[in-house]
């Protein structure tokens, strides 16, 4: 019997021992095997959207009549801002100060020539801090300044040490500018109400070159961390796109601005860019131009999409942050008001979503600024971003898009011989040309989103006036330029 007891405890001994030694055995084997790289590389990639002279008319944003399809499918999956707004209504000085992370009156740049380095030679920019982390930073089309058309196919006003690789495509856009109809003849067609329906496909457009350029480094650096800027040149006129884009719009049906009888004797002459306004064009030709610039957003929209297609045909969506922005907003007739370069509402307000794997279909109402992007990304993917940075980190929105936020948005433009400056809460806009001498503006958002009446020189908001004045001066007078150069 005692033997009979003995034996099954030896063999459980015996198979115990066995178990632990392959356990051990296959737990060497997995230490020491290859690992797999895609569960190794965790580091966040950036697909990094800039789209030129683009305003809010897009589906996302609420405009039933623009067909913003992919943009639109982007802000399912990220956070939609609605108020955003740009630092500079000019392509230069705005994409000095968001790529430098400091605002215009640290860069120095308010004018389209001048390369922001020649003022801040050792700042890091936005791309270049990636690529100094060992990721592989690169920019297909328009990141930094271009003069449009003039500068396509070139580096424009680029910075080569922001990046690891720069591509410039030329498109029959270029090709065939001859061919453009201009309604505004006396303004040369990077500034005029100009357009063309092209023949050929998206592919033969400086636009569809950027995409398809893009696709070939997004499937060349799949398997390493990537910073890929891709800067769209439309709807930036000239207004050029296939007939395609075109056809999705009735002319008649072009929902011109809501204009109001005598809406600009309230308003300092200082704040108008367009004069006259609408540049005299009757009815018939703002038609036309509107539809134009709306064909050219559709067209940009299908080139977003062949973006996020071939993140997902690559498998790269669940590990890409995705940032689009525009440069400035856009003015459509508001006000008697075209283009850029004023202080309104349609001028200074962007759109701008970001996209964070996991994190998505939302929207904030939270006033932010351009300038945000660049501490943002750098918290996302962990990088030690420059103390100099004057944006916020949105971070905090993203995870929960009405958190508490007191943070106002800035935005100033220059006259010939002075400064306009405007500050933007989530209810008030208040303005101030040539420090109020050249007159001040205040539009209640909350009653008056068309900003058609100009209540800063009304009584019962002396308060409001003086708040926000105070608020204004005490950003503009804060300069840390200094700080860049000991950085």
């Amino acid at each position: 019997m005692k033997f009979k007891r003995v034996l099954p405890l030896y063999s459980i001994i015996k198979r115990t021992l066995l178990l632990v030694m392959c356990t051990f055995i296959l737990g060497t084997v997995s230490a020491t095997a290859p690992p797999d790289k895609s569960k190794v590389n965790k580091k966040y990639n950036v697909l990094f959207i800039a789209v030129d002279d683009l305003n809010n008319d897009l589906g996302c944003y609420g405009n039933t009549f623009v067909k913003s399809p992919n943009i639109d499918r982007l802000a399912t999956r990220g956070v939609r801002f609605d108020k955003a707004y740009t630092q500079f209504p000019l392509c230069s000085p705005s994409r000095s100060s968001l790529l430098t992370g400091t605002r215009p009156d640290v860069t120095g740049i308010y004018e389209l020539q001048t390369h922001f380095r020649k003022n801040l030679p050792d700042a890091v920019t936005l791309p270049q801090l990636f690529k100094n982390n060992n990721y592989f930073s690169a920019r297909v089309g328009k990141i930094y300044h271009y003069g449009v058309p003039n500068q396509i196919g070139t580096n424009g006003l680029d910075d080569s040490i922001s990046w690891s690789k720069r591509v410039n495509p030329i498109g029959r856009d270029k090709a065939e500018e001859a061919q453009i109809k201009n309604l505004t003849p006396e303004r040369h067609l990077g500034s005029a109400l100009c357009w063309r329906a092209t023949g050929g496909t998206d592919e033969e457009q400086t636009d569809g070159l950027i995409a398809t350029e893009a696709i070939k480094i997004m499937e060349e650096k799949k398997n390493e961390p990537f910073f890929l800027a891709v800067g769209f040149f439309r709807p930036h006129t000239p207004y050029v796109a296939p007939q395609k884009y075109f056809d999705l719009y009735d002319e008649n049906k072009v929902p011109l601005a809501i204009e109001k009888e005598n809406d600009l004797a309230d308003v300092p002459e200082a704040a108008l860019f367009t004069k006259p306004s609408h540049w005299g064009l009757d009815e018939q030709k703002r038609r036309e131009a509107q539809k134009a610039y709306y064909a050219t957003v559709s067209f940009m929209d299908a080139q977003v999409g062949r973006l996020l297609d071939a993140l997902d045909r690559l498998k790269l969506s669940e590990n890409t942050i995705i940032v689009l922005w525009s440069d400035h907003g856009y003015n459509l007739g508001q006000h008697g008001q075209w283009m850029k370069q004023s202080l309104f509402e349609n001028s200074a307000r962007v759109p701008l979503i970001i996209s964070v794997p996991g994190q998505g279909g939302k929207a904030s109402s939270r006033t932010v600024e351009l300038l945000d992007i660049y501490p943002t990304l750098a918290e996302l993917c962990g990088l030690p971003a420059p103390k100099y940075l004057q944006g916020k980190s949105l971070t905090a929105l993203l995870k929960n898009p009405a958190a508490t936020w007191d943070k106002p948005a800035f935005t100033q433009v220059k006259r010939k011989d002075f400064m306009g400056r405007s500050i933007r809460t989530e209810r008030w806009r208040y303005t101030e040309w040539d420090e109020g001498k050249a007159g001040i503006e205040l539009y209640d958002h909350q009653n008056d989103s068309n900003e058609f009446t100009n209540l800063a020189n009304d009584p019962k908001y002396s308060e409001t006036v003086k708040e926000l004045s105070v608020r204004l001066r005490k950003n503009y007078t804060t300069n840390t330029s200094e700080v860049i150069i000991k950085e």
